[in-house]
């Protein structure tokens, strides 16, 4: 007899998956917020 998943389980999976999602967009955001805040040339010589 399989048993449903619990419905906190399910909440608890989506939100963690909201919580990396928003990270990662996040994270996308703040590196091409830095890189067009900064000349090119500096850009280039940090990499």
């Amino acid at each position: 007899m399989k048993r449903k998943p619990d419905i906190l389980w399910v909440l608890v999976l989506i939100f963690g998956l909201g919580v990396v999602t928003t990270g990662y967009t996040q994270g996308l955001w703040e590196q091409s917020d830095a890189t067009s805040a900064i000349p090119i040339s500096h850009a280039q010589q940090q990499r």
